[in-house]
């Protein structure tokens, strides 16, 4: 009684998958009719060269952000220069792509690896890479590698365009020199840059000149200088190799030595000054002082003036002076009475009023 009814179940059944199994071809087909559209002509074209890129990478670039375009480019050059483009040894399209999301220039560097092919340096994909990610320009360091660039010294952007160096005489020397330097492609990574090449090759050329007897010695022979310098190994650890060192210009400038000596003698003379003058002040205070102990003692000699009549009136008012010669007994008191009052008030002094001394002595009143 059912049977017709599941036999028309299943017809309508096997329709309905041949409808959708239609609807998905037709999907897939309009997909990959869009995908031919816009990325038949790259992958044609790197068909046609070789480039080992698929259709299937072209669509999976696009999801990815990459720009398909660049990395084709980059495949065919690669390609046509003869580098290795292989998938698992070579320069992939994976590491093509790993390198641009990674922030690195994609052209730049496939540019500075055909060149430094081209040239016969070794630079892989590896180092390049490396390079570029570093900030450094990849492609101007092959290219300085292989055509050597001119370096001033000192750099003209800072304002000075000599070096200045004084030989052991003291005469000033002003010099332009000029570096040539090549890119040292197995330390441009980490290796110092310009101005180490620069501050190293102005210490040198300054301690050359430094170490000569006379300027003249220099200025005779100046390729023993640069010479000298270049023996010195200043491109050490750094992203150069330094091919040679010119001396552009030379001339003799101020002489340092007397001038030094000028202000040598001015500071000496100037100390000097300063100490004469401590010295003087020395002797003025000194000076000074002894004129105020010549006071105190003046002054001690008028209070011991002034003692003497007192001590002559004391000894008439003891009548210890008369006309006549004095006993012996009396000499001796008067004499003590008159000893203890002169020490008991001042100490004794030699009297500026000689004669009345003597006229008192004559009289009788000195006490021998």
């Amino acid at each position: 009684m059912f049977e017709p009814f599941v036999a028309l179940a299943a017809i309508d059944f096997s329709f309905a998958l041949f409808v959708g199994g239609m609807i998905v071809v037709a999907i897939l087909a309009l997909l990959l009719a869009a995908a031919t559209i816009k990325y038949g002509a790259l992958w044609f074209q790197a068909y046609m060269c070789r480039a080992d890129v698929s259709l299937l990478s072209l669509i999976g670039m696009s999801l990815r952000q990459v720009k398909p375009g660049m990395i084709v480019t980059a495949k065919i050059m690669g390609r046509q220069a003869g580098l290795n483009i292989h998938r698992q040894q070579g320069m992939s399209t994976a590491r093509l792509e790993a390198h641009f999301l990674a922030g690195g220039d994609v052209t730049n560097v496939l540019r500075a690896i055909i060149a430094a092919h081209r040239a016969g340096i070794d630079l892989d994909f590896d180092r390049a890479a490396a390079i570029d990610l570093a900030g450094r320009d990849v492609l101007d360091a092959v290219r300085t590698s292989v055509s050597p660039k001119v370096i001033d010294c000192p750099d003209p952007q800072g304002g000075k365009t000599t070096l200045s160096a004084v030989a052991k005489n003291g005469i000033e020397l002003r010099i332009h020199v000029r570096v040539t330097v090549r890119t040292n492609l197995l330390q441009l990574i980490g290796g110092a840059t310009e101005e180490t090449i620069i501050a190293r090759v102005g210490q040198g050329i300054v301690s050359a000149i430094g170490s000569a007897e006379t300027h003249m010695e220099v200025l005779a022979m100046p390729d023993r200088i640069s010479k000298g310098v270049l023996k010195r190994g200043l491109d050490a650890n750094t992203a150069f190799e330094i091919v040679s060192i010119d001396i552009a210009d030379i001339t003799v400038g101020e002489n340092i030595g007397a001038r030094l000596q000028t202000d040598q003698a001015a500071a000496d003379m100037r100390m000097a000054y300063a100490r004469a003058e401590v010295r003087r002040a020395e002797a003025i205070a000194e000076q000074q002082e002894m004129k105020t102990k010549v006071a105190e003692s003046r002054s001690m000699l008028v209070l011991a003036e002034a003692e003497i009549p007192a001590a002559v009136a004391m000894t008439f008012r003891a009548g210890g002076v008369h006309r006549g010669r004095l006993s012996r007994t009396q000499h001796a008191e008067s004499c003590e009475s008159t000893s203890r009052h002169a020490s008991r008030r001042v100490p004794p002094a030699t009297p500026r009023k000689a004669r009345d001394v003597q006229s008192w002595e004559t009289e009788g009143g000195a006490c021998n």
